[in-house]
Order: structure tokens, then sequence, then C-alpha cells
């Protein structure tokens, strides 16, 4: 895979996407302010997000405000699903751990039930980490198939990503996050601009998400999908 050609194409895309479409671009901006104060307990700007990694060209229209909602709520729930793993080891393992050492008054059991806890939360990050890899990758098939169902086609999941091939898969999350981080770095400096960083911010973040979604689409339809 070309990640450098990827991420060309995930530019220009967000570039014919909101460059000269100001009220569309106003719009998602307001949407993701929506999003930001209801903590995405109205994800539009998700639900657009997911149109956009269903690979649609040219952009989607911001529209269907309903099924932008319903879609940005599937998101949530593949999110949440996904993470159950790592909460339950982190419950299971470190909340044990934590529970023994507050229930005893032997330093040495203490050090031994904290340290347990924090093996807990190690590991429970560790599977948080892996399955958010997998996640990720249900999202993508979620929007592709339109079906929330196919987000939990586990069997499906891991052949797509077994034939893109996981260390291109994991390289491909990586360039993301690098990509993720330079933007970060310069909306933070942007931000400090007083009323009017925080406006030029919010449009940048609506211009980024426009990217990344197009940038896992490209990468998702770089292997066909098994059925």
């Amino acid at each position: 895979m070309d990640y450098g050609t990827v991420i060309s194409r995930s530019f220009e895309y967000t570039k014919d996407a909101l460059v000269g479409k100001w009220m569309d671009w106003v719009i998602l901006a307001v949407l993701a302010l929506v999003q930001a104060i209801t903590l995405s307990l109205i994800p539009l700007l998700s639900g657009y997000v997911v149109r956009v990694i269903s690979g649609k060209t040219p952009a989607p229209e911001v529209n269907e405000w309903g099924r932008l909602f319903v879609d940005g709520w599937k998101a949530n729930i593949i999110a949440l699903v996904y993470m159950i793993p790592a909460i339950l080891v982190f419950l299971l393992l470190g909340g044990i751990g934590l529970i023994a050492g507050m229930a005893t008054t032997d330093p040495t059991a203490a050090g031994a039930a904290v340290l347990a806890a924090l093996a807990g939360a190690f590991l429970a990050v560790i599977v948080a980490i892996v399955m958010s890899f997998i996640a990720l990758f249900a999202l993508m098939r979620f929007a592709h198939t339109d079906s929330l169902g196919e987000a939990f086609n586990f069997g499906a999941i891991l052949s797509h990503i077994g034939k893109l091939g996981w260390g291109t898969w994991i390289i491909a999350v990586i360039v993301l996050i690098v990509v993720a981080f330079v933007y970060g770095f310069v909306v933070g400096i942007i931000n400090m601009i007083p009323f009017l960083g925080f406006i030029i911010g919010l449009f940048l973040n609506v211009a980024f998400a426009v990217f990344y979604g197009r940038y896992l689409a490209l990468v998702y339809e770089d292997t066909p999908a098994p059925a």
C-alpha cells in the first residue's frame, strides 16, 4: 500500500468536499460542536463520517438528519461493544486487586494486591489496543455494508484484515495517528488565538474528520472484502 498516495487522495477528497461548499462546512462545524457539547449523545458528525467511510464519491451531502443520528449511534455502539473485553479485564483483574488491597492491613499483602491491580490495568490496556484495531475495521465494514450486524461478523473482519495484511493495517493506523498528532499540534497552536482560534479549530476539526473518514475508506477498499 502506498500510504503517501492514500494521504494525498484523502486530502484532495477533503478539499473537494469542503472548499467552496461553505454552507456544508458551516453545518458540519455546528454538528461537530453539538456532538462535543453532548458528549456524542447527538453524534450527527459521526453519522456523516460513516457516510464518508462507506466510500461515497463525491463527498456525500449533509442531509437525512435522522439517518445521521442513527448511524452515529451505531458507531457509538460498535466502539462500546468492542471495548467490553478490556473493561471486563480491568474490572476483574484490576478491580479485584484494588479491593483486596483495601481489605487488608498487611503491608506485604497490600503491596501484592496493588501490583495485581497494576498488572490488570496494563493487561486491559493491551486488550484495548488490540480490540481498537479490530473495532476500527468493524466500523469500516459496517459503513460499507450498511449493516450493524456485519460489524460483529468476526470471521469476515479477521479474514479481510488477513487479506490486507496485519502489518499493512497496523502501519496504516500508525500513519493516521502520526497525521493526527501533527494536525493536533497545529490546531493547538491556532487555538491559542483568543476566540478566533476556537472557530478556526472547529472548522479544521471537520476537515480532519472528513480526511480520516476518506483515509479509512481507501485503506478498506485496497483489498476486496469477503462476503
